[in-house]
């Protein structure tokens, strides 16, 4: 079984699927990250990037985050541009995965756009992390060091948060950390078919 794990920036998408890798049954993949490693390991992914946004897209060999966040969050072509170098790679990777965890309970997909990607199609289960808006320019203006207008301006590249809870199938509201820690127990154990 496939569990999608999604939510806008700032929700605490990580905080959430951390909680749910603490049991030994359920393998966590986190799309964020394996793009990431496979943005600076693949040489295919590499050659295209470079092809595309300039030599000035890596630096010391490292994709250069902030060069290209700067691009694809002021351009929605570009944007769409580097998604469809990335996600691909991205898929097959995970595909990969899958394969290496068929004896484990479930495996949980973590993926911001999870939705915006159309990646939903192979999930069984989808659980939304939710937060109110506020609270999400908040965490992030003091998570990333930045401003609350970079901030807007990459959370219009994802879908509001009223379409992706009515396409989910759980939402966990992470406000505090103990009600969090109590809504992941309790899916778990729906998932899993254990009584609480």
């Amino acid at each position: 079984m496939i569990v999608g794990l999604t939510g806008g920036i700032g929700s605490g998408k990580t905080t959430v699927a951390k909680l749910f890798s603490e049991y030994k049954n359920v393998a966590v993949y986190i799309a964020d990250i394996e793009a990431k490693k496979l943005m600076n390991s693949s040489i295919i992914m590499k050659s295209k990037i470079i092809k595309e946004f300039g030599e000035e897209a890596y630096k010391d060999n490292q994709l250069n985050r902030e060069f290209i966040a700067n691009i694809v969050f002021n351009d929605k072509e570009k944007l769409t541009i580097l998604n469809s170098i990335v996600h691909p790679e991205v898929k097959k990777h995970f595909q990969k995965f899958v394969l290496k965890n068929t004896k484990r309970d479930y495996i949980l997909y973590e993926n911001a756009i999870l939705f915006e990607s159309n990646n939903t199609s192979f999930c069984d289960v989808i659980i939304s992390v939710f937060v109110p808006l506020k609270v999400r320019i908040q965490r992030v203006i003091s998570r990333d060091n930045t401003s609350e207008s970079a901030v807007l301006q990459r959370m219009k590249n994802q879908w509001l948060e009223a379409k992706k809870l009515l396409q989910s199938n759980y939402i966990i509201c992470n406000i505090k950390l103990e009600d969090t820690k109590n809504q992941v127990a309790k899916i778990h154990n729906i998932l899993t078919k254990n009584k609480t």
